[in-house]
C-alpha cells in the first residue's frame, strides 16, 4: 500500500471537521515528555534494582537502545501517515487492517486500564485512605475537561507540570550527590535476589522500557501536528533523549545513594534516596512530584486515547459515533468522553492490581506491528536504516520473553477477546448488508 501525507483521514466521516493543526514541535516535545516523564520515573528504579541490582543501568541502556529503534519507526511512519491513530493506522496501511487492529486493540484496553491505576497512583500521594478513588475519579474527570477543550490546553498544562517535575527531579540529584552519602562502591555490590544475572538485566530493561515508553503519544496525535513530516521525527527523538538523560542521571543518582539492594526494597525509591541524602525537608517536595507527573502521564495518555479510538471508530473496528469532531473545540470528544467514562468506572470499582498485567504485553505488541510497518516503508519516506526496525521487533520479542508468565496469559487472552468481537461485529454487519 501507498501512503497519503496530505488529504482527509483514511475512514474520516464525509462532513466531520478534521482536527486542527495546532501544535509545533515544542508542543510536540512536552506531551512526549509528558507521557515519558510520569510517575514511572518515581517508582520504576525500585523493581528494576530488585530485578537487577546495579546492572539496572545496563538495563536502562538496553531499554533505551528499543525504544530508540521503536521511536525511528514511529517517526518515520507519522511523516508518511500524518493522521491521527499512531500505529493503529500504520499497521491497517502497510500490513492490512488486521495488524492495524491488534496495535490498537492492544493501546486501547491495555492503556485505558493504565489510565486508571495512573488516577490512583496520584489519589494515593493526594488522598491516601478512603478518598483514594473519588479523587482519582475526580481527577480523570478534569483532566479529560481539559483535553475537551482543545489541544492546546492539554499542551500548555503539560508543559507546566513538566517543568515542575523536571525542577523536583533536579532537586532530587542535587540531593543524592550532594548530601555526603553517594558511593560509587554501590556501583559494584554484588546482586542479592531471586533473578539476577541476564534474565535479571532483561527484566529491568523490560520495566525501565515501559515506564519512558511514552514517546509514541506524539504519533497518535499527529493529526493535530503542524508540517507533521518535519515536526513529528524531530519531537519524537528530542522527547526520548531527554526523558533517557533524566532517567540515567536520577537512575544512577539513586544508586549511589542507596545501593542496589536499599533501592530494591524501597517502596518509594526517589524520596528514600532524597532522605537517605540527608534533605529530608525534600522529601515531602518529591511527593508532590510525583503526583504531579502522575497528572501529567494520566493527560497525555487520556489525549493519546481519545485520538487512537477516533481512528478505530473511522474504520468502524470501535462504534463509529465515536469517530465525531467537536466543531469548535476541534478533539475527538466523543472518544475522549467515552474513555473518560471507562476510566472513572475502573477507578471506582476494579481492583486494577492484577488486572493491568497485560498492559506491558500490549505496549510490546504495539511497538513490534510499528517496527514492521516501518519495515516495508521504501523510497522517499525512509528516513532511518531497515536495520534498526529488524533490532527493534527483536527486541520487543525478546522484552516479552522476560515478562511473568501471568501477564502473558492475561495478554493474549485480551487480544483473543478482541479478535473475536471483531469477527463477530463485522459477521453481525456483513449480515445486515446482505439482508437490506
Amino acid at each position: 500500500m501507498t501512503g497519503q501525507p496530505t488529504g482527509q483521514p483514511t475512514g474520516q466521516p464525509t462532513g466531520q471537521p478534521a482536527l486542527a493543526r495546532r501544535l509545533g514541535t515544542a508542543d510536540a516535545v512536552v506531551i512526549g515528555l509528558g507521557s515519558m516523564v510520569g510517575s514511572g520515573v518515581f517508582a520504576a528504579f525500585g523493581p528494576a534494582a530488585r530485578a537487577a541490582g546495579s546492572a539496572l543501568l545496563v538495563g536502562l541502556a538496553l531499554a533505551a537502545v528499543v525504544a530508540y529503534c521503536n521511536a525511528t519507526a514511529s517517526a518515520q511512519l507519522a511523516a508518511q501517515y500524518p493522521t491521527s491513530g499512531g500505529t493503529y493506522v500504520y499497521g491497517r496501511e502497510r500490513l492490512g487492517p488486521w495488524w492495524g487492529f491488534l496495535a490498537g486493540w492492544g493501546f486501547v484496553v491495555g492503556k485505558t486500564a493504565s489510565c486508571a491505576a495512573m488516577a490512583l497512583t496520584f489519589a494515593a500521594y493526594v488522598a491516601p485512605g478512603p478518598w483514594q478513588r473519588p479523587v482519582g475519579a475526580v481527577a480523570v474527570v478534569a483532566l479529560a475537561a481539559v483535553n475537551y477543550r482543545g489541544v492546546t490546553r492539554t499542551a500548555r498544562l503539560t508543559r507546566v507540570i513538566v517543568t515542575v517535575v523536571l525542577a523536583v527531579l533536579a532537586v532530587v540529584v542535587l540531593a543524592c550527590l550532594t548530601g555526603g552519602q553517594a558511593s560509587l562502591a554501590h556501583l559494584t555490590q554484588p546482586y542479592v535476589g531471586p533473578l539476577g544475572g541476564w534474565y535479571g538485566t532483561l527484566q529491568s530493561a523490560g520495566l525501565l522500557f515501559f515506564a519512558f515508553a511514552g514517546y509514541a503519544r506524539i504519533a497518535t496525535m499527529v493529526e493535530e501536528v503542524r508540517d507533521p513530516q518535519r515536526v513529528i521525527p524531530r519531537a519524537v527523538l528530542i522527547a526520548l533523549a531527554v526523558a533517557v538523560a533524566v532517567y540515567a542521571v536520577v537512575g544512577l543518582s539513586a544508586l549511589l545513594v542507596l545501593g542496589p539492594a536499599r533501592l530494591g526494597a524501597a517502596s518509594a525509591p526517589l524520596a528514600a534516596a532524597v532522605g537517605a541524602g540527608g534533605w529530608s525537608w525534600a522529601v515531602p517536595l518529591v511527593r508532590v512530584g510525583g503526583a504531579l507527573a502522575s497528572l501529567g502521564a494520566l493527560l497525555a495518555l487520556i489525549a493519546g486515547l481519545g485520538r487512537t479510538t477516533l481512528a478505530m471508530a473511522r474504520e468502524r473496528d470501535l462504534p463509529s459515533r465515536l469517530g465525531a469532531v467537536h466543531p469548535r473545540y476541534r478533539v475527538p470528544h466523543r472518544a475522549e468522553v467515552a474513555v473518560a467514562a471507562v476510566v472513572v468506572v475502573l477507578v471506582l470499582a476494579v481492583d486494577l492490581r492484577g488486572a493491568i498485567g497485560f498492559s506491558s504485553f500490549g505496549v510490546l505488541t504495539y511497538y513490534l506491528v510499528a517496527n514492521l510497518a516501518a519495515l516495508s516503508q521504501t523510497g522517499e519516506w525512509r528516513r532511518f536504516p531497515r536495520g534498526l526496525q529488524v533490532m527493534g521487533a527483536t527486541g520487543c520479542v525478546v522484552l516479552v520473553a522476560t515478562l511473568p508468565l501471568s501477564a502473558v496469559l492475561v495478554g493474549l487472552a485480551v487480544f483473543a477477546a478482541g479478535v473475536l468481537l471483531r469477527l463477530v461485529t463485522r459477521r453481525v454487519r456483513a449480515s445486515r448488508t446482505t439482508g437490506s
